[in-house]
């Protein structure tokens, strides 16, 4: 997808976005439009501002200036259930109350779209149902959520964001806590809910060459900034590793997937 291309289908469109924390800036005037129906992976060093970004694309924090606009809306016309409903969210290190299962938490998710004294409809079930099925909690459905792994409960975590049934998924190091396997089966997943649901996924990850080899859509982060943005193939090259990580690689293709592989000297 071209620069051009992206801009036109963007779901998510952030324009001129400065964001600081504690009078400390740590985004300035950052342009960055998400691409629709896509998988946007967002790396870079620690202190490089991916988490808030993401946090900020989920109305979590404050903007000194610009905007960031759904479907060219506006977030902060938003209403917090409206948001709820169509962005699902699962930020670093989540807490649930003792002694929730897995099923209670997952039911969470469907709290936007209910009504205050709603009673519970087929297709909350339906959707608590299917995503248990997706992430492969079903069997661990009435266990207690604290006596998991914790792979495990990040999975379960992930469950319950996926019963929001939202359009946009935005995650922070999702594959946190889980092994080689489970972090496999995740990608997989994100990448089954994009190609077959047409959801439009922003993760922050760390391994490089994990989001070059899922990602369509790669953000390159330096200290607040963009320093390169698109498809895996167009982003990752040697001279963009060495200007934003300081280490020296070979980029060769990736003998499996036939994306860009990163090999640091």
């Amino acid at each position: 997808m071209s620069e051009d291309e992206s801009n036109r289908s963007a779901k998510f469109d952030g324009q001129g976005v400065s964001i600081a924390y504690r009078d400390r800036p740590i985004v300035e005037d950052l342009d960055l439009p998400v691409p629709k129906c896509c998988f946007t992976a967002l790396v870079g060093p620690n202190g490089s501002g991916k988490s808030t970004i993401l946090r900020t694309f989920a109305g979590l924090m404050p903007l000194l200036r610009g905007s960031i606009l759904l479907d060219g809306r506006s977030i902060a016309t938003l209403g917090a259930r409206e948001m709820a409903r169509r962005v699902g969210v699962l930020l670093q290190g989540p807490v649930a109350p003792e002694g929730l299962t897995v099923r209670d938490l997952v039911q969470q998710g469907r709290y936007p779209h209910r009504s205050l004294f709603g009673r519970w409809s087929e297709a909350d079930q339906a959707a608590c149902d299917e995503a248990l099925k997706l992430t492969g909690m079903t069997t661990l459905a009435e266990v207690p959520l604290d006596t998991l792994s914790g792979g495990q409960r990040q999975r379960a975590w992930i469950a319950m964001t996926l019963a929001q049934q939202g359009e946009v998924l935005l995650l922070d190091e999702p594959t946190t806590y889980l092994d080689l396997a489970h972090q496999i089966e995740l990608m997989n997943l994100i990448t089954v809910l994009v190609r077959n649901h047409r959801k439009t996924v922003v993760a922050v990850l760390h391994d490089l060459n994990q989001a070059a080899r899922y990602a369509d859509h790669i953000v390159l982060l330096k200290d607040g900034r963009i320093s390169a943005a698109g498809r895996p193939s167009d982003v990752i090259s040697q001279q963009a590793i060495a200007e934003v990580f300081g280490v020296r690689s070979v980029v060769i293709r990736d003998p499996v997937a036939g994306t860009p592989l990163c090999v640091p000297l």
